[in-house]
């Protein structure tokens, strides 16, 4: 069982960390939607919005950088597939 301390702190970083991390997943769900709907200038916008949410989220400390910057490579993949043909 954890100390007294650690739960607390615990319990002050998932509360710090989880809007954000929601936020970012919400985004990145957000993007994929507009991705599949074949909206190119709304899909953008949306992906767009999702980079930043994943970038503040990897910023804060709330995601790890790499797991932020895979997420981001992937949506701008599907978006440049939906572009280009």
């Amino acid at each position: 069982m954890p100390s007294q301390k650690s739960m607390r702190v615990a319990r002050r970083k998932r509360a710090h960390n989880l809007p954000l991390q929601t936020k970012a997943k919400t985004q990145v769900r957000a993007a994929r939607q507009m991705i599949e709907s074949g909206d190119v200038e709304a899909a953008e916008k949306a992906v767009r919005e999702a980079a930043v949410a994943l970038d503040k989220a990897a910023q804060k400390g709330a995601l790890h950088a790499n797991n932020a910057s895979r997420r981001k490579s992937r949506i701008m993949r599907q978006l440049h597939q939906i572009q280009n043909g």
